[in-house]
């Protein structure tokens, strides 16, 4: 008899004592839920999540403990009911606030029972018992022996109960508490009493429970970290000190690579010709680990790598070694029937099977960790992932909740940092809950290397601290996108964290039927609503080489309760946007991004990205293309230009001069210049856009393999290593790059500065109609020459350099000097300028060519112009979530003949 298999035996006989009863026959009563989602019906004690539930770590052998335990509440956990039935029935592992635990309700205390017997052929092993996550503390006693505790709401934690098995039936007893106490340990947007953007809690068991047995030498967990460089899996598998491990990297069932070490020390097992995981091709490669001892475990892992660097001189995040711009959501992870728990794990796939197929490439995991297959799925499917850290709710420390925070951060990422997908850490979030910034930078460094650290999303918000300035991310919340977001530095990237909220309730799919309420305007239907989100993405799009942007997270990608802000109602029945149209406007995000498209304004400039030159823009001088730091009006005008449809071939562009209508860049004799369009030179005006380095590279539509080059200040049409000096193979890549972004004279339209005007309607039938003001309010009225002199002189305005852009414009009142014509609550007002930046923003308009006239767009209110509507004017978005937003007539509404002022 082995000393093992004697043990064992020992500890029985010790434990022989307690006859554990069998668990009480409780029901399960699923209670009814706000929503039902397609997978709620599905839901039965005998399926209650019955997949494997930690795929990085994987046995063979394992009991699955979901499904009906008997539920108590209690004043406290001094009084675990060893032996003593429980009168409720609830559904583990979903949280006791849920529908489907069938409680419904909140404990702060209760107490979890169920038995349970080990399988014969597991004797002679150690017993584990396994918990996904359980909120907050926990305690728990196996046949009244008290076998360990644990603190956390969000991590893994397992104890080892073959001391205190018998043979036959075994008690499980779990004692929760769960205070919702966000002064003292992180709970995200858990609240008591939710209301607004907090939500529901999820108390007690959320996770799945789990036994398996594992030889005394067993592994606990495999720290992976792929090493492109070295063409290697770089691998600590953790576990009993001082066993021999055998490490075999799998690809289609064949071992590509393998190596041998101890437990706890570094291997490097080769991955040969390593094919690389992104979200294109998220390639994954099997793991399979054995100890010397006999232990043998089966994961997986990606090959990828991770960075930043200047791309295009601007600091970018890398994915294997290139800039891909990371497009994704705010995922929050709530359930109407589940809160926290998915019902099935198709439910949890399905959640990141629908945003890839929206466009998205990346999903911001927000303030919360889900279980290890949502992780998996994110990793399978091909979405890079950002994890925030739950938060605690407070502003000044409680007792103890500094070190519960770290600890379990600590926790988080250890368990977390194998996972392939995850491309960045987020510990704090428009400063909830943030202190010591700087110092968690560095503690997460000190953990994690391998991935960028995003200090505080939304560092611009809300209760942020001022900024350590040691993180990797400078990252805004701008939910309308009306003003611009921070550029990058030298050493961090620019992101955009948060953005849209755009809403829509949806009748019969709403958690409180009529309190749903969004981060904006609630629109009618579900073609404004995509409407308006494809105005949103173009503005991101504009941001990306004009701001150096890198990533963008829209809020959100389902209702959250009274939060309808999703694509998605929150019970995930009813798609709120045209998918077609989202998937459309986000890959061309990406487009842009690469370079492969333009991003589509009225007006662009093309700014150089070779490093040392990035100050500089392509113009025309004397008809000839040049490159210039730009400093005067004339400058500015020169470098700007109307981006059309390619003059031989629509699906490439051409550049016509913005101060020079009708003249086109095109390449003649080797030299970029601007020439008419007189019908010969299409074919030298077309340049298709590819893949620069970090931009866009210009390329001949008709001289292939020749593209738009900057040299020596003059600019080029070149062919890398061609017989001219503008060919040389140095530098070409870079010099033949443009950053092609928002135009430096930002007005596509002219308007006569300092002169007075008057502003005619040109919607058929209304041309009469002059934009006026009266008693403050903006409106159009008929105006002829017989009218009033009060009447003539408020129809007339005197143009003025833009108050926030002076490559716009403002529209002063001929009669009433210093009130101009501004936007408030979208209706245009006369209003006196107090010089305060929401004054000269809200009375700028940039004019752009319009339909028969000029179009004036506001520069604060996205996707809007000035609209004539029923005789008042409003500043208004074509389709948009009000009634002056129509779309019938809207091009002609929002287009004004500029005429001689009715009061010179």
């Amino acid at each position: 008899m082995t000393r093992r298999v004697l043990g064992v035996l020992v500890s029985i006989l010790i434990t022989a004592t307690f006859l554990a009863p069998p668990a009480h026959a409780v029901e399960w009563v699923p209670k009814v839920p706000p929503l039902s989602t397609p997978w709620t019906s599905q839901v039965s004690p005998a399926n209650a999540l019955p997949e494997y539930p930690r795929p990085q770590l994987v046995r063979t052998e394992w009991q699955n403990l979901n499904g009906v335990w008997e539920f108590a509440g209690a004043p406290n956990l001094t009084s675990p009911p060893i032996g003593r039935p429980l009168a409720e029935g609830v559904l583990v592992p979903y949280p006791i606030e849920s529908a489907l635990s069938g409680i419904k309700r909140h404990e702060d205390n209760m107490f979890y029972r169920r038995t349970f017997t080990v399988p014969s052929t597991w004797n002679g092993r150690q017993i584990k018992l396994n918990f996904g996550a359980v909120t907050w503390e926990t305690r728990v006693w196996v046949n009244g022996r008290q076998v360990g505790t644990h603190t956390g709401g969000f991590d893994a934690f397992s104890f080892d109960i073959t001391s205190a098995l018998t043979a036959g039936t075994n008690e499980i007893v779990v004692g929760v508490t769960s205070t919702v106490d966000g002064s003292r340990y992180p709970i995200g947007k858990q609240r008591r009493t939710p209301s607004g953007i907090f939500y529901t809690a999820a108390s007690g068991i959320w996770q799945t429970v789990w036994l398996e047995p594992v030889r005394q030498a067993h592994i606990t967990r495999l720290d992976t970290t792929p090493n492109v460089g070295a063409g290697a899996l770089d691998l600590v598998v953790q576990g009993t000190a001082g066993q021999t491990v055998t490490a075999e990297v799998l690809s289609g069932g064949q071992v590509v690579g393998r190596q041998t070490g101890t437990t706890g020390s570094a291997l490097r097992v080769p991955v040969p010709n390593a094919r690389l995981w992104s979200p294109d091709d998220p390639f994954l490669y099997d793991l399979r680990v054995t100890l010397s001892g006999g232990d043998a475990v089966t994961g997986y892992f990606g090959m990828r790598s991770l960075g930043k660097a200047m791309v295009g001189g601007v600091m970018r995040p890398l994915l294997n070694g290139k800039f891909v711009f990371q497009s994704g959501t705010l995922d929050q992870g709530y359930w109407p029937d589940g809160i926290y728990t998915a019902p099935t794990d198709e439910a949890l796939r399905f959640e990141l099977e629908r945003q890839k197929a929206l466009g998205f490439n990346m999903v911001r995991k927000h303030i919360k960790v889900e279980p290890a297959r949502w992780f998996y799925h994110a990793d399978r499917l091909g979405l890079m992932v950002w994890q925030d850290m739950p938060s605690v709710d407070s502003i000044d420390e409680a007792p103890n909740s500094h070190a519960n925070y770290e600890s379990e951060l600590r926790r988080m990422i250890d368990q977390l940092k194998g996972i392939t997908s995850i491309v960045q850490w987020v510990p704090f979030n428009e400063g909830w809950g943030e202190y010591d910034a700087g110092r968690i930078v560095n503690l997460i460094r000190s953990i994690d290397n391998t991935r960028l650290i995003n200090h505080n999303s939304g560092s611009n918000c809300c209760v942020s601290d001022p900024d350590p300035g040691n993180g990797d991310v400078i990252d805004d919340h701008h939910y309308q996108i009306s003003a611009d977001t921070r550029q990058p530095d030298a050493n961090r990237v620019a992101m955009l964290g948060e953005f849209g909220g755009l809403g829509r309730r949806v009748t019969g799919h709403e958690y409180q039927p009529g309190a749903g309420f969004a981060y904006g305007a609630l629109y009618p239907d579900e073609q404004s609503l995509t409407k308006r989100y494809e105005e949103v993405i173009k503005q991101v799009q504009r941001l990306i080489h004009t701001r150096g942007l890198s990533a963008m997270v829209y809020t959100e990608p389902y209702d959250v309760e009274n939060e309808v802000n999703g694509f998605y109602t929150y019970d995930r029945r009813v798609l709120k946007m045209t998918e077609s149209r989202v998937r459309d406007v986000n890959q061309r995000v990406l487009a842009v991004a690469r370079g492969t498209a333009v991003s589509p304004d009225d007006v662009v400039s093309l700014r150089v990205t070779t490093t040392g030159y990035t100050n500089r823009y392509l113009r025309h001088q004397g008809s000839l293309a040049r490159t210039d730091v730009i400093s005067t009006d004339l400058g500015r005008l020169d470098a700007t230009f109307h981006v059309r449809p390619g003059l031989a071939d629509a699906a490439c562009l051409s550049f016509e001069s913005r101060n020079f209508p009708g003249q086109f860049l095109r390449h003649s004799n080797g030299r970029i210049r601007t020439d008419v369009n007189n019908g010969t030179i299409a074919a030298d005006a077309t340049f298709c856009a590819r893949e620069g380095a970090g931009g866009t590279a210009l390329e001949s539509y008709n001289v292939r393999g020749s593209f738009v080059r900057h040299y020596n200040e003059g600019v080029y049409l070149a062919r890398s290593g061609g017989p001219n000096p503008w060919d040389t193979a140095n530098s070409f890549a870079a010099d033949s790059t443009w950053a092609v972004g928002t135009g430096l004279w930002r007005s596509g339209a002219d308007l006569p500065l300092d002169q007075a005007r008057s502003f005619r309607v040109t919607t058929p039938g209304f041309t009469d109609r002059y934009l006026r003001h009266r008693d403050s309010l903006a409106r159009t009225d008929v105006v002829t020459g017989a009218s009033d002199g009060l009447t003539k002189a408020d129809a007339t305005f005197v143009v003025r350099r833009g108050l926030a852009d002076p490559t716009c414009y403002s529209l002063e009142s001929r009669n009433l000097p210093n009130q101009f014509l501004r936007h408030a609550d979208f209706r245009v007002r006369l209003g006196t300028n107090d010089n305060t930046d929401l004054f000269r923003r809200d009375a700028t308009f940039c004019a752009q060519q319009g339909s028969g006239g000029v179009r004036l767009e506001s520069v604060n209110e996205l996707g809007t112009s000035i609209r004539h509507y029923q005789e008042e004017v409003w500043v208004a978005s074509n389709g948009g979530a009000h009634v002056y937003d129509n779309p019938a007539s809207y091009n002609q509404d929002v287009s004004w003949a500029v005429s001689s002022p009715w009061t010179p």
